[in-house]
């Protein structure tokens, strides 16, 4: 078993279930990792249903273990694969990696990647960032980044190329405050009291044209069909081409401000989610590249237009994911106690996870009054208003969604929030508060006793996050600490702006725009 690091997990956290599209190796999707940090790693593959099977893929085991590596070697000379892109997220959801020559791959895969430690602590224009733990802490070293294979794949619009995302060691051992290992640690301990979690973000982003930086779209008609048609091979290729990456594009429609869309993908099981996440934000902006555009995620690039969000869809299921935990007909609003419990631990932590929603400078601005952004922390039913929009579409189609999330940032770490959030409510049985009947941003509307507002600046967010035990608990020091010092510095270089006589926004879109 020596250097198959495809990923380090949980031992609860096994039979995700998920069914990802992957990597065609003779018919099989690599899609499932089961095993513990204390043991070896066991690979599994589903073989998809019949199409008239409503059940989930049936997996096969242990047996396909030592040929998944050879498998994904076959897939690279028969695809022609030249370079492998070997992946990983900073704190802000940006893509880095090293592309390694095809020959070299198995070398790789088996002894790990020297990366340097310190793109864990960059800022958005890799400006190297005193006091993250990354940094100059480290002397400027390395760390050792394994392959987690079964987020291997061929990537449709780049020539020859694959990527595979990696997970960081240092001294072999897990680096505690990577985004993906901590969120991947949380979901192990949710399905250590009997629950997975299906979920999806909702991104919405802005293209411009990548010369001009005038959007490609104007006015606010919202899903218009004429302003849809604009810039129909850009969209194309996203239909397309994501789905052979594993993100199952859904619905495609232009949103409320000039250059503005809104694509959604099905929601998965666990880590995969996340991972669908930083491909799709990654993928969109790769391919508008291709078409001379800018893509970006930044949350607010117009002072006087709605901001893009990244509502995180999600639900709650049982460990075998086969059943849904949300419904229950005979509690109030059809909404069982462990959802109950959940929504009430997300309301009483969410002073603490808006930052971690809402992770920049620029995404806190989003949360005003009367442009669908929260602004406290509230539920209600198909409400547009509060924090927590709950949707009951029948027994097996109830879904909470989180409503804080913006679009720019890393989303392992708001799904992470999310979770850890939930989870103290689902142990510790936190009772809902009731449910706002009207507009939650209304002074006419009347909120429940002792609502709590949301923070809308980053030092307010910071004290609030730091404050907040069982948070910073679930995150770890080591997250804390980078965290804090990459906001800080986003709050300095910001107030430098200001300072000098740049306007907030043409700052803001400078900083953020190009590679988030």
């Amino acid at each position: 078993m020596k250097g198959y690091q495809l990923l380090e997990t949980c031992e609860t956290e096994r039979l995700q279930f998920v069914q990802r599209m992957a990597y065609d190796v003779s018919k099989c999707h690599v899609t499932h990792v089961c095993g513990s940090i204390s043991s070896s790693v066991v690979l599994a593959i589903w073989m998809p249903p019949s199409p008239s099977s409503t059940s989930l893929p049936r997996l096969i085991t242990q047996a396909t273990l030592m040929m998944s590596l050879p498998h994904i070697q076959r897939g690279i000379r028969e695809k022609k694969v030249s370079l492998v892109r070997f992946e990983l997220s900073d704190y802000y959801g940006i893509s880095h990696c090293k592309a390694i020559p095809a020959r070299h791959f198995e070398e790789k895969v088996e002894n790990g990647l020297p990366f340097y430690f310190g793109h864990l602590g960059f800022d958005p224009q890799a400006a190297i960032v005193p006091g993250t733990g990354y940094s100059e802490e480290t002397s400027f070293g390395d760390a050792i980044f394994h392959s987690d294979l079964t987020t291997f794949r061929k990537v449709p619009w780049a020539k020859n190329t694959a990527r595979v995302l990696t997970v960081p060691k240092c001294d072999g051992k897990l680096v505690a405050g990577y985004p993906r290992t901590i969120l991947q640690r949380l979901l192990g301990e949710l399905r250590g009291i009997g629950y997975s979690l299906l979920s999806c973000h909702e991104h919405e982003f802005f293209v411009f044209d990548a010369k001009t930086k005038k959007p490609v779209i104007d006015g606010r008609q919202i899903r218009s069909t004429i302003r849809l048609a604009k810039n129909e091979d850009f969209v194309l290729q996203i239909a397309d081409q994501l789905p052979e990456m594993g993100v199952d594009v859904e619905s495609i429609e232009t949103e409320y401000a000039p250059g503005e869309y809104e694509i959604t993908y099905k929601p998965a099981f666990g880590v995969a989610a996340a991972d669908n996440a930083f491909t799709y934000k990654n993928g969109i902006k790769e391919i508008a590249q291709k078409h001379s555009l800018l893509a970006t995620f930044m949350t607010k690039p117009f002072p006087d237009q709605v901001a893009a969000s990244a509502h995180l869809n999600h639900s709650l299921w049982d460990v075998d994911c086969e059943k849904s935990l949300m419904h229950d007909a005979e509690e109030p609003h059809g909404l069982s106690k462990a959802a109950r419990h959940w929504m009430a631990g997300i309301l009483y932590h969410a002073p603490a996870i808006t930052v971690l929603m809402s992770q920049t400078v620029n995404c806190l601005k989003r949360l005003e009054a009367h442009i669908f952004a929260p602004g406290n922390a509230t539920w209600a039913i198909d409400n547009r208003t509060t924090a927590l929009r709950v949707k009951l579409n029948g027994e097996k189609g109830v879904y909470i969604e989180n409503r804080m999330g913006s679009a720019a940032g890393c989303p392992y770490i708001s799904l992470a929030a999310t979770v850890a959030a939930g989870m103290d409510g689902l142990k510790n049985q936190y009772e809902l508060p009731p449910p706002v009947d009207g507009i939650a941003y209304d002074d006419l509307t009347e909120l429940p006793p002792k609502t709590m507002p949301l923070p809308v600046d980053m030092e307010s967010a910071l004290e609030k996050l730091v404050n907040d035990e069982v948070i910073r608990e679930a995150f770890g020091a080591d997250f804390i600490k980078c965290f804090t010092a990459l906001k800080m510095y986003e709050v300095k270089l910001e107030a430098e702006a200001k300072a000098n006589g740049v306007d907030a926004s043409e700052w803001a879109f400078g900083y953020y725009s190009e590679y988030m």
